[in-house]
């Protein structure tokens, strides 16, 4: 079973994300007439709690200089807690992909000749 539960936006707008009802130690305290479950906390709230922790990420993975850099991080959103990280079909959930590429000038020269 799912629930669907509405997270405030800003300027009055409004997300409605549908949620399991199985989590751990969830309680339905705001219910509208419309069966929607008022989140506790507000969609920007909830994503910003999120944010240290792709920013020491993306720290991380630029001190390693890629030329290209991909970031894949799945977030939940539940009724309590606002976002948690999802779970992903293999065991990690974060996923890193960076990239470099050789200049032109080295990858069309044989192995060791130099310029």
């Amino acid at each position: 079973m799912s629930e669907l539960v509405r997270f405030e936006g800003p300027a009055g707008s409004e997300l409605v994300v549908e949620v399991a009802d199985d989590t751990p130690g969830l309680e339905l305290i705001s219910r509208r007439e419309d069966g929607i479950v008022d989140a506790r906390r507000r969609i920007h709230e909830s994503l910003e709690s999120a944010l240290p922790t792709l920013r020491s990420v993306v720290e991380a993975a630029s001190a390693l200089a890629p030329q290209e850099m991909q970031i894949d991080f799945g977030m939940k959103f539940t009724a309590e807690a606002g976002v948690v990280v999802a779970k992903a079909a293999t065991e990690g959930h974060l996923t890193v992909r960076l990239r470099w590429t050789r200049p032109e000038s080295a990858a069309a020269r044989p192995a060791g000749q130099e310029s």
